[in-house]
């Protein structure tokens, strides 16, 4: 079977760096990164299956995160070798995941809140702080069940966001994400479900910033817990006026703290 290609957009020259993008969103909440990081660096941001311009996902098998690696892994060597990865929530998690597969192909991790419940489950049964999260998903696949989209993604975004946050949403912007919100049981099983173990990523040697917002949902926050104490090169910054999309939300502080980073490394 032929291997899907996955969209991306580009920018600059130097070091390879390629960024994944959280759910309900695409490469293109990384454009204000790629401007900055340009004049020093090679950036590569990828759409992600069911995002963007790549192939939706698949209807004839499940697919995790090992697909989502899979689907970009030919970015890696286009970007240039050994490439840092920079991933937010969903991205997040499946960069960690690539590190574990291909560790000597990526020189540096950033992640802002990789959403790897299934490490929480892991650790302690359920209930547990990943039950929002699985909450959030039950509510959004019932919207969508009943044929509401619209409140489906208000029930995911105002999860992550906040009661009102998809209220609040311009309506431009509203349209992408009800369309990717279909996916959201196909989320939740690949980051519930992900084998990969705590010990697996107690092994990675790059150098990690793990950034965290206080004012992100228990879920996240469960999940970074464990990893900043597992990863042996970690430096951990949390925003306090943040939450999970400080990334979308705050740009300008994140980039400045990832541009920061990644000229170190």
């Amino acid at each position: 079977m032929e291997q899907p290609q996955p969209f991306y957009r580009e920018a600059g020259s130097g070091a390879g760096v390629l960024c994944l993008h959280s759910n309900a969103s695409s490469s293109s909440q990384w454009r204000t990164l790629m401007e900055r990081l340009a004049p020093d660096f090679r950036v590569i941001a990828s759409d992600g299956y069911g995002a963007g311009k790549s192939p939706p996902w698949p209807a004839d098998r499940r697919i995790g995160l090992k697909d989502e690696v899979a689907l970009f892994e030919p970015l890696i060597a286009q970007a240039g070798e050994p490439v840092a990865l920079v991933g937010h929530s969903y991205g997040a998690a499946v960069a960690l995941v690539a590190a574990v597969l291909h560790p000597q192909r990526i020189r540096s991790l950033v992640l802002y809140e990789p959403t790897l419940f299934a490490l929480v489950d892991a650790h302690t049964p359920p209930p547990n702080a990943a039950d929002g999260i699985r909450d959030a998903v039950a509510r959004s696949q019932r919207a969508l069940d009943a044929g509401d989209g619209d409140g489906a993604a208000r029930c995911f975004i105002d999860f992550w966001m906040g009661d009102g946050a998809w209220a609040r949403t311009p309506d431009a912007r509203k349209a992408p994400i009800r369309e990717s919100a279909i996916n959201v049981s196909n989320w939740g099983r690949s980051l519930l479900d992900e084998p990969t173990p705590l010990q697996a990523f107690a092994q990675l040697q790059m150098p990690v910033l793990y950034m965290t917002g206080a004012r992100s949902p228990a879920s996240s926050l469960a999940v970074a817990r464990l990893l900043v104490k597992a990863l042996p090169h970690v430096k951990v910054i949390e925003f306090e006026q943040l939450g999970h999309m400080g990334p979308v939300t705050h740009p300008d502080i994140v980039n400045e703290a990832i541009e920061r980073f990644l000229g170190q490394h």
